[in-house]
């Protein structure tokens, strides 16, 4: 019994001996960074209290309203900007002039017989950037007169969407036919209404299809001399006994050939830009 107790009190001894260095080690390490984290009392003092912490900044975000007197709430802003967002699409082809633009430009690449030259993108892009060119008087004016007066606080969301539609109102009653309109009138049931009175759901309508009747009437013009290589084409292979050549491959060179001699993207651009009344 006693052959086996005096191993383990060995065993013990070892060890107490190997641990007992490394916990006094511990102790000594952690004390110094313990008695550092402690917070020290403040020391008395009878100087005036700091003043408190700026806030940081925050954006909040709720239905109470805005600070000016008679605007919509800020919730109520962000959805009509977000609405906005998604018709702009929308806006830009059927409140400005890049409906007549666009189709025109269609209509010349149809009547030169090659339907992926330029390509719908090329087509699509220049009529944005004409369109831009055109419009931007109009959009000036909607800058001065509507969005920087309601940035600056000095009227509210209401009174600058009116005023921000005065200037596209302008710009689309002067492209517009009186017919359109007074057809528009009528099946609104609408009395007889001056022009300064005219709601923007007879305005636009009729706007569009003035503006689809002026682009198809650009591109009736614009097939005519193309036309008239297809016809003397046509009339030489007849005459020559070629019944199996297709005329529009033959017609094709000489139709590119007319358009370039007479500077045909120039004249297109110009009277497109001209047919605006502005």
């Amino acid at each position: 019994m006693n052959a086996l107790c005096l191993p383990r009190r060995l065993l013990a001894t070892r060890v107490l001996g190997v641990f007992t260095p490394l916990l006094l080690a511990l102790f000594f390490f952690f004390a110094p960074a313990a008695s550092a984290q402690a917070p020290a009392a403040p020391p008395p003092s009878t100087a005036p209290a700091a003043a408190p912490a700026q806030q940081p900044f925050r954006l909040n975000i709720g239905l109470e309203g805005a600070n000016r007197p008679g605007d919509v709430g800020v919730a109520i802003q962000i959805v009509i900007v977000m609405t906005l967002l998604t018709l702009a699409p929308s806006l830009v082809m059927l409140m400005t002039s890049f409906t007549r633009i666009v189709i025109v430009l269609g209509f010349v690449r149809t009547a030169l017989g090659v339907p992926s030259a330029p390509s719908n993108q090329i087509i699509v892009g220049l009529s944005l950037f004409l369109t831009f060119f055109l419009m931007g008087p109009i959009f000036d004016r909607v800058n001065n007169e509507a969005l920087q007066p309601y940035l600056a606080g000095q009227m509210p969301s209401g009174e600058a969407f009116d005023k921000a539609a005065v200037p596209l109102k302008d710009f689309m009653l002067k492209q517009t036919r009186t017919r359109d309109l007074e057809f528009f009138l009528e099946l609104g049931r609408f009395g007889p209404t001056p022009v300064a009175d005219l709601p923007m759901r007879v305005i636009i309508p009729a706007f569009v299809i003035s503006e689809l009747q002026t682009a198809f009437q650009m591109g009736f013009l614009l097939f005519l001399p193309f036309l008239v290589i297809d016809f003397l084409v046509s009339s030489v292979l007849m005459a020559l006994g070629m019944m199996m050549m297709p005329p529009t491959v033959v017609a094709l060179p000489f139709k590119l050939l007319l358009f370039v001699l007479v500077d045909g993207w120039h004249l297109v651009v110009k009277n497109l830009v001209e047919s605006f009344r502005l």
